[in-house]
């Protein structure tokens, strides 16, 4: 059987393909291209606006999925209507509920400077108003006249008892009255019983009645105080309305088709007017700062610099980051808020754009989740704490007045969260009902490699690198088909390609280079290997210094090369493992032992139990499967999972039947099915170049090789040592279809085919698997024999007891 040469086993990219010197010269690409399922699915998503068409973008992490959703968004939001101001005003009926404002764009800063000037001029024009000399004259004459008035009504009671010889007294305590004698002077108690009895009640009577007269003049003082007050308060405001009319009616007149601006200005002529006695106690109940203060805009939301639509990306989605806080204050010791203190959250500056958001964090706040699903299902942003949301505080705080909500929410996350969602949250699918599926790996053709060469020189330009010069782009594109594990692939996640391109800048500028070539997209590869290594080189050291045991010459009796790959973060490398086999006479059972000992997974296992019935059917099929053997792998302490060692244990477990001995040089990767047709595996690169390394630090490459699948060749993309070593004959690949040829490989021998009687040719390896298997099932059913010849004799000694007993 031929080995692969060496252009099987990697896709060069010819540079003459290419029409450039320099990817400089090259047009910028959408990097969507490529993408079409999840372009269209963007499309569809941002242009459909009813409820719950919120989009959910799957991809891998290394997809770069908020440059990719990022671009898009701010193409397609730059043609969109740019959403209003938003902010929040005193509400003076109920200062807990501020309302809230929408304004057009822009309106909300002028909208506040308007009213900063306004207070401005209010806080000198009226204070001017109330030290000024007309207010205090008519002030004045109002309470001169109103004086003058009390002292009419004193008068009139007092001229009247002036007619009866009575006098008006005015005392500590109030008013009295006394009978006056000639003198028109109060006359003396001695005088007074001078007079005759009949004078005496003449006065009496008189004084009761002008009592009567006083005590209702004196009644009218409060009607009358009354009078002065509703006098002094029309006169405020008529002195008010001097002050504060014109720069009112000034922006009543500006803002006259916003209702929410003409309701708050109506609002600040009532509150002025109500408190006028800011502006002339001197120890006022709300100064007049407070009040002033009431009269501004919280402006949460200026949309004065957005062109389009906004797209605003929330790195932290906390509740809070959300839908907004309230902050506080300290005040003597205590927390005070207002509406001033509110602030925007993300649904806020997102309103009538898009939020974007990655699920990883949102799923990781507490009570995220639930709060986004909350908004999107109320259709209002309603700005409040987790506590109050949940009702775990009951102290008294603000409730502002909910926002309107019209936005798109875009998540970004992994495949396995979009799933997981899909099964437990049965809200998931109501709410994000469009999903954009990006593609990991994309078609290595003819007619894709220009384009990716663009792709190649967008990523060089955004990040403001060196252009690549044509053997560069011809390295990045091979390196892209090697991350795809796969000759006509190329890697879609573009992460992974700038990182590249960053790396290969850095050490063409380290050359003094103007341009990257291979030779530093060659060298960025290998630095990123080596920086990775360091287990891969000690896992590997303890093999070729024997501590761990692994044979690369000679042949050997039940004992195979197989190869397994171990990945470490985002690094993976090849890894051989001695995998040995047991074959004796029993009940057709082949034990797992990795499954025994709770150390291998359900895929490994279910590959066992695969090649057991694959012996049974092709060595047995007729007959009980006679044997008891048993597979290990050697010096294994850690999980064995997957299928891709199955071929080499079904040779292992073959050779141990046989008593054939197999190569040791070489190493062999696949699965199998029950027919003994081999099956494809992952990791094949890393594996193949895993037991190459192996060999050539025990200087042994000479006469080695791998045996893979022959579906993986399309897989390959190794690396140049090993190219180089399977160029020169050194190193050999070969692709294998089914058990017969790795047999054939592994031991030297003719696997054998079944003639049409059933057997199969003499010497060769299936006959001679197929004998013992005869021996095994002879020595079996002989045991099988003597265990029933001595169960009847048992079972007579039984008998002769029981007779024995009833005698």
């Amino acid at each position: 059987m031929k080995p692969l040469d060496a252009t099987q086993v990697y896709r060069h990219c010819p540079e003459e393909a290419f029409d450039f010197e320099v990817s400089s010269e090259l047009a910028s690409l959408d990097l969507l291209s490529g993408h079409d399922r999840a372009r269209e699915a963007l499309d569809f998503g941002t242009a459909m606006r009813s409820d719950g068409f919120n989009l959910y973008v799957l991809g891998h992490p290394g997809h770069g999925k908020h440059q990719l959703v990022g671009r898009f968004l701010a193409e397609r939001s730059r043609d969109e209507p740019t959403p209003p101001d938003v902010a929040y005003r005193f509400n003076f009926d109920d200062p807990s509920r501020p309302f809230h404002l929408l304004l057009p764009t822009g309106m909300g800063r002028v909208l506040r400077a308007d009213i900063e000037q306004l207070t401005q001029e209010l806080s000198t024009s009226i204070p001017a108003v109330f030290e000024g000399d007309e207010y205090q004259n008519r002030l004045h004459e109002l309470k001169q006249a109103m004086g003058e008035r009390q002292r009419d009504t004193i008068e009139a009671v007092r001229r009247e008892a002036r007619e009866h010889d009575i006098l008006l007294l005015s005392t500590p305590n109030g008013f009295t009255f006394a009978p006056a004698n000639s003198d028109e002077k109060m006359m003396s108690p001695d005088e007074f019983e001078k007079l005759s009895q009949d004078e005496r009640e003449r006065i009496e009577g008189t004084v009761k009645v002008l009592q009567k007269k006083l005590t209702h003049a004196i009644r009218q003082m409060p009607r009358l105080a009354k009078l002065l007050r509703e006098q002094v308060v029309a006169l405020n405001e008529e002195m008010l309305q001097t002050a504060i009319g014109a720069p009112l009616e000034e922006l009543e007149q500006r803002y006259v088709e916003q209702e929410g601006v003409q309701a708050h200005l109506a609002a600040i002529r009532e509150a002025i007017v109500a408190n006028v006695d800011s502006f002339i106690d001197e120890e006022p109940d709300i100064p007049p700062e407070a009040l002033f203060t009431r009269f501004q805009l919280n402006l949460i939301v200026d949309n004065k610099g957005c062109e389009g639509a906004p797209v605003v990306y929330l790195d932290l989605p906390t509740h809070q980051h959300l839908v907004g806080r309230i902050e506080h204050h300290v005040h003597n010791g205590t927390l005070l808020t207002d509406f001033s203190l509110i602030r925007a959250g993300g649904l806020h500056r997102a309103n009538g754009g898009y939020l974007v958001v990655d699920v990883r964090a949102l799923l990781m706040q507490p009570g995220a989740w639930e709060t986004l699903k909350r908004v999107l299902r109320a259709g209002e942003i309603r700005t409040e704490s987790l506590e109050q949301a949940y009702g775990l505080i009951s102290t008294t705080t603000l409730e502002p007045e909910p926002i309107p909500l019209d936005l798109k929410v875009v998540l970004l996350g992994e495949r396995l969260f979009y799933y997981l969602l899909c099964e437990h949250d049965p809200d998931f699918l109501e709410l994000f009902k469009v999903q954009a599926d990006l593609e990991d790996e994309l078609e290595r053709n003819d007619a894709n490699q220009p384009l990716y060469a663009r792709m190649i020189a967008t990523l060089a330009r955004d990040s403001a690198l060196r252009p690549l010069d044509r053997s560069g782009v011809a390295a990045v594109i091979e390196r892209a088909s090697r991350l795809a594990d796969d000759q006509g692939k190329l890697t879609a996640r573009h992460r992974e390609l700038s990182d590249l391109l960053e790396e290969a800048d850095h050490w063409a500028d380290q050359a003094a280079a103007k341009v990257i070539g291979r030779t530093h997209v060659e060298k960025a590869v290998e630095q990123q290997l080596w920086r990775a290594s360091r287990l891969h080189e000690r896992s590997h050291e303890m093999i070729t210094r024997g501590t761990v045991a692994i044979r690369t010459d000679g042949f050997q009796v039940g004992q195979i090369n197989g190869l397994s790959v171990l990945s470490l973060g985002h690094y993976a490398f090849g890894q051989p493992s001695r995998i040995t086999a047991t074959a004796r006479p029993g009940a057709g059972q082949v034990v797992d032992i990795e499954r025994e000992a709770r150390m291998g997974g359900r895929i490994h296992s279910k590959a066992v139990m695969i090649l057991s019935r694959y012996l049974a059917s092709r060595y047995a099929p007729d007959s009980p499967l006679s044997l008891s053997a048993s597979l290990a792998f050697e010096q294994s302490y850690g999980g064995v999972e997957g299928d891709s060692a199955s071929v080499a244990e079904a040779c292992a477990l073959i050779s141990a039947i046989a008593r054939v001995g197999i190569d040791q040089r070489l190493a062999v990767t696949g699965s199998i099915d029950q027919y003994g047709m081999v099956q494809a595996v992952g990791g094949v690169n890393e594996k193949i170049e895993g037991f190459f390394d192996i060999c050539r630090a025990r200087g042994e490459v000479k006469g080695r090789g791998v045996l893979l699948p022959a579906t993986n060749v399309a897989h390959l993309m190794l690396k140049a040592d090993v190219r180089d070593a399977i160029a020169a004959g050194d190193f050999k690949v070969f692709a294998i279809h089914d058990l017969d040829e790795a047999l054939a490989l592994l031991t030297d021998m003719t696997p054998g085919e079944r003639d049409d009687a059933g057997n199969y040719p003499e010497g060769s390896v299936n006959a001679l698997v197929a004998e013992r298997l005869e021996a095994f099932h002879k020595v079996a059913s002989k045991n099988r024999g003597n265990s029933g010849k001595m169960n009847d004799q048992e079972n007579d000694r039984d008998e002769e007891a029981r007779d024995d007993d009833q005698a």
